[in-house]
């Protein structure tokens, strides 16, 4: 008889040390079964052997009765099936909306972002020649917040204010030329309506 037999039997007769037992004898094993189920995952698979060995070795022993194998290979197929059923939740997981989804990892170059020149424009400014452009123009200024704000595009703006496209171009046109008057030249268009 072997020694995990012994120690099944041992569990079976109420012995409360057996199981503890147990873990040595089939360690090993279980380690180099997660080991092959976690060499056919995919690349990024964060959980290691070890940690997949001891979540699967602490939901066959926790919580249920560890004598209900009748032999080793009973519980390596039960071993089996835990381990699976840990990858398979830990791929959901991965896969959820809120972890990114199907998104590949990409690691940012920090240098080329050290090298990036800092936005031009000054929020705040925008925001105060905003408020004189809508004193001006209301509309014009309705469609600048569309465009930069909204993200809207010519024609999708045009259409929310009821104007034409071509009229939209326009008004675009004479937004950023005055906008950028007000905030980077001598205001000369300020007078211009």
């Amino acid at each position: 008889m072997s020694d995990f037999t012994q120690i099944l039997r041992a569990i079976e007769d109420g012995d409360a040390l057996a199981a503890d037992k147990m873990l040595p004898l089939v360690y090993e094993e279980l380690r180099k079964l997660a080991a092959t189920h976690l060499a056919n995952e995919g690349q990024g698979q964060t959980l290691q052997p070890t940690a997949l060995v001891h979540e699967a070795y602490l939901r066959l022993t926790a919580g249920t009765n560890p004598g209900q194998w009748k032999n080793r290979g009973h519980f390596f197929s039960a071993a089996a099936l835990a381990i699976r059923r840990i990858l398979i939740e830990n791929a959901r997981r991965k896969g959820r909306q809120k972890r990114g989804g199907g998104l590949a990892r990409e690691e940012l170059d920090y240098g080329a972002l050290a090298m990036c020149p800092e936005p031009k424009e000054d929020l705040l400014a925008l925001d105060e020649a905003l408020k004189k452009l809508s004193e001006l123009d209301a509309r014009a200024a309705e469609l600048v917040q569309l465009l930069y704000f909204a993200g809207l595009t010519l024609p999708e703006a045009a259409s929310t204010l009821g104007i034409s496209p071509r009229t939209a171009s326009r008004l675009w046109a004479f937004s950023r030329a005055w906008l950028r008057d007000e905030i980077e030249g001598d205001g000369s268009l300020r007078q211009i309506s």
